[in-house]
């Protein structure tokens, strides 16, 4: 399956009841060493 994208990520979280921004979740994402979904699409 294809990796979520940072906005995909946040509208499920909105859809859980917590509100958070897509620049957000990049912001985390990066901090803990992820990378991008392009990226992770080629990791595999």
């Amino acid at each position: 399956s294809k990796p979520l994208s940072d906005a995909a990520v946040a509208k499920r979280l909105k859809e859980g009841g917590l509100q958070i921004a897509r620049r957000t979740v990049a912001k985390y994402r990066e901090e803990m060493n992820i990378p991008a979904s392009k990226a992770r699409r080629r990791i595999g």
